[in-house]
């Protein structure tokens, strides 16, 4: 005999805040003695191979006004363009290097930041080489789902001109909303949910 099937509703959508800082930075919000360091925030020992770098930049809303509350997520290949995951099947990535990090924007200012080197290329799925990018999640409160884009660099002009991934974006006059301008070893990354320079985000 045929049972009927209860099927459920689908809960409400709720947003990542406002409580995601203490939930995945306690020691950034002030709560000491949860973890000796928040998860994330190390990406680089002394021992990493490749180019030291940092980036900074802000997550800013419509009205070109930062978030102080938003939290951000980057996964990237090291050096030499492996990752540090079970999945990679080209080669060990650096031991020395976590590939992942995690930052919160600053309450004042609403700066996010990331200590870390800059990626080697790594091939699409067709075998073209990549240019050299770091995978960026961002959450934050009125956001239902984590929004995915990606930082490339503004001094691989060549290697950007060839990635597959920005050939694909239909409106040229978007792809600069994904590069980071370097000044020294800093690159700056505003990420814009909305307006005239809405970052290009990606449906992963």
């Amino acid at each position: 005999m045929v049972q009927p099937l209860g099927y459920l509703k689908e809960s409400a959508s709720q947003t990542a805040g406002p409580y995601v800082h203490i939930g995945l930075t306690p020691n950034f919000s002030g709560i000491d003695g949860v973890y000796e360091s928040d998860l994330g925030a190390i990406m680089v020992t002394d021992k990493t191979l490749g180019r030291r770098i940092t980036i900074t930049g802000r997550v800013l809303d419509g009205t070109g006004t930062p978030l102080k509350d938003a939290l951000l997520e980057i996964w990237q290949a090291d050096a030499a363009g492996l990752y540090n995951s079970p999945s990679e099947l080209r080669g060990s990535a650096d031991p020395n290097f976590s590939g992942w990090g995690r930052s919160a924007t600053d309450g004042v200012t609403g700066e996010y930041r990331f200590e870390t080197i800059k990626p080697g290329r790594v091939p699409f799925k067709d075998g073209r080489l990549m240019a050299p990018h770091i995978s960026v999640w961002i959450v934050a409160r009125g956001i239902n789902l984590g929004l995915n884009t990606r930082l490339y660099f503004g001094d691989e002009e060549a290697a950007n001109a060839e990635d597959p991934v920005l050939a694909r974006i239909e409106h040229r006059v978007r792809v600069p909303t994904l590069v980071a301008m370097a000044d020294g070893d800093t690159y700056r990354f505003d990420i814009h949910l909305q307006g005239d320079k809405e970052t290009v985000f990606f449906d992963i």
